[in-house]
């Protein structure tokens, strides 16, 4: 029997990349390793409704398609190590197995304002289904909850945790909740609806320490005030979840770098041409914004990467003259997300965060309404509260546009 395609991460990324793969016509083995007992899973609504009751997978599961009918899902494994040079990884409790191709889909998991606070009682990150679940537990009528973080992640559980009944503060370093993807008009606006339903906000500070020795009792801010709480939501950001290829001639600072292809990049630039990466784990040119690798943790990226790195790897392993033309294409996946808080319906298209300046372009700042944001002339993103038929209109011009490098503007 051949080697397997080795995928790691029973992520989203990792089941779209096994679903593509036989699109693809690739009929080989498929071995898929996740260190979580869970089959893959929708994770947008544990931030969201799963927080109101009780958290089942059946509600989050993603479908499993009779095409990947013969995918063997190894769950509950932890994978500790890779030998590129080798083609093989080691599991947490010392098994080797040899692929024919690795696909990385380890995705990222949530930064910690501490060590301390990861045994803490009352401490919370939210990045899995049983973190969801713990974190629902804790989530009861005049609960005093402090979110440290006013991203998305921040303001999706403050929204769920008010609407539970909760006194619910969050706390950030910017002057504005979603400042970055938003711009300071749109999140000024979602800030006031936060605020017209009793959440309050402590922006321009950050939790610089947590109260209680065993049990969460409050927080001191970088200002010295404190506030007293039995819940901690820590929403700070996100780490890569690349240690365990160390040792290998990879790039993983900022998320593991690759190519257009998806291929893993050594340092000198040269592709492992058996190893692909894909979604939030993967830093790659999208040819929208340049060439300058970046990680999108967008919802729809970790699609995007699948299909693109699957389709290369079936032709690959296929031998297909026709590799070299595809590897040349162009990749330009329009990053895109959304987000429910309350009745606020977020959708964007696009990078707002690299903008120099947003336009309103329909409705009005105070109700529905759409923005546009800019370099130049020329759109990079759009993002509407509500008005979703509105937002669509721009994603094809968003597309279009390719000169300007991630990072340069802000």
């Amino acid at each position: 029997m051949s080697l397997p395609v080795v995928i790691v991460g029973a992520s989203l990324g990792g089941l779209r990349s096994a679903e593509a793969l036989r699109r693809s016509g690739y009929a080989g083995p498929i071995t898929v390793f996740g260190d979580e007992p869970h089959a893959p899973y929708n994770r947008p609504p544990l931030s969201k409704d799963a927080l109101a009751g009780p958290v089942s997978h059946a509600a989050v599961a993603f479908p499993q398609r009779a095409a990947t009918a013969d995918v063997l899902w190894r769950l509950g494994i932890r994978i500790e190590s890779a030998d590129l040079e080798g083609r093989r990884v080691r599991t947490a409790d010392g098994e080797d197995v040899a692929y024919r191709a690795l696909v990385v889909a380890t995705g990222l998991r949530p930064k910690r304002l501490s060590p301390r606070t990861v045994g803490l009682s009352g401490a919370f990150a939210l990045r899995t289904l049983d973190d969801a679940g713990a974190l629902s537990d804790a989530l009861v009528p005049g609960a005093r909850v402090v979110i440290a973080g006013s991203g998305f992640i921040g303001c999706e559980v403050a929204a769920s945790a008010r609407q539970i009944g909760c006194q619910v503060t969050v706390v950030g370093s910017a002057q504005l909740p979603m400042l970055g993807p938003l711009g300071a008009a749109l999140a000024e606006g979602v800030m006031r609806r936060h605020e017209t339903r009793g959440v309050s906000f402590r922006m321009g500070t950050h939790v610089a320490d947590v109260l209680g020795e065993h049990s969460v009792e409050g927080v001191r801010l970088a200002d010295g005030s404190e506030l007293p709480c039995e819940v901690l939501v820590e929403a700070i950001g996100s780490v890569h979840n690349t240690e365990w290829l160390r040792g290998n001639d990879v790039d993983a600072e900022l998320g593991l770098r690759t190519d257009s292809a998806m291929r893993v990049l050594r340092a000198d630039g040269s592709p492992w041409a058996d190893v692909f990466a894909v979604g939030d784990v993967a830093r790659f040119p999208n040819a929208i914004y340049g060439d300058t690798p970046a990680s999108i943790e967008h919802w729809n990226i970790p699609t995007e990467t699948a299909k693109r790195a699957s389709r290369v790897l079936a032709m690959q392993l296929a031998d297909d003259p026709g590799l070299p033309a595809v590897v040349a294409e162009r990749f330009a996946p329009v990053p895109s997300f959304w987000s429910d808080q309350y009745d606020i319906h977020l959708l964007a298209f696009g990078l707002p965060a690299v903008a120099d300046r947003a336009e309103l372009l329909a409705g009005r700042p105070e109700e529905d309404c759409v923005y546009g944001y800019y370099v130049g002339d020329h759109m990079v993103g759009v993002c509407g509260i509500g008005m979703r038929s509105e937002v669509m209109k721009y994603r094809d011009e968003v597309s279009r546009y390719g000169q300007v490098p991630i990072g340069e503007s802000a």
